[in-house]
């Protein structure tokens, strides 16, 4: 009963976020606002993390799985996306590489704020 209670919390997020993209006619998908409701969420302790926790792990988890119909998706459309295959390849070795710069400035960011921090606490 505890998985389903999660689960439907996640559900009833992710509704939210589609009402309200298409209540307010927004450019952005439904469910990137549900996510940003469960950030807003959790940050200001409005839903705790035990809240959905468990079911949160199953999903990051078997995360792969949910690309497969995405994938199949695509192979119904190769005939359409054949013109196309040196853009979109490009388009994704330099989003990876954006990304993955990111990623290693915000960490190396993060550990000399949190190397500060436990330095001032040492301190006192």
């Amino acid at each position: 009963m505890k998985i389903l209670k999660q689960l439907a919390i996640i559900f009833f997020i992710t509704f939210l976020g589609e009402a309200v993209s298409r209540l307010l006619h927004l450019p952005i998908p439904g469910n990137v606002i549900g996510m940003l409701l469960l950030l807003v969420a959790l940050l200001t302790n409005i839903l705790k993390t035990e809240a959905i926790e468990e079911v949160s792990n199953y999903l990051l988890n078997n995360l792969a799985f949910f690309f497969v119909p995405a994938s199949i998706g695509i192979l119904g459309c190769l005939d359409i996306l054949k013109g196309s295959v040196i853009k979109i390849l490009l388009v994704c070795i330099i989003s990876t590489s954006l990304v993955l710069i990111v990623t290693a400035y915000t960490v190396q960011l993060l550990t000399k704020v949190l190397e500060k921090k436990s330095i001032i606490k040492e301190e006192q």
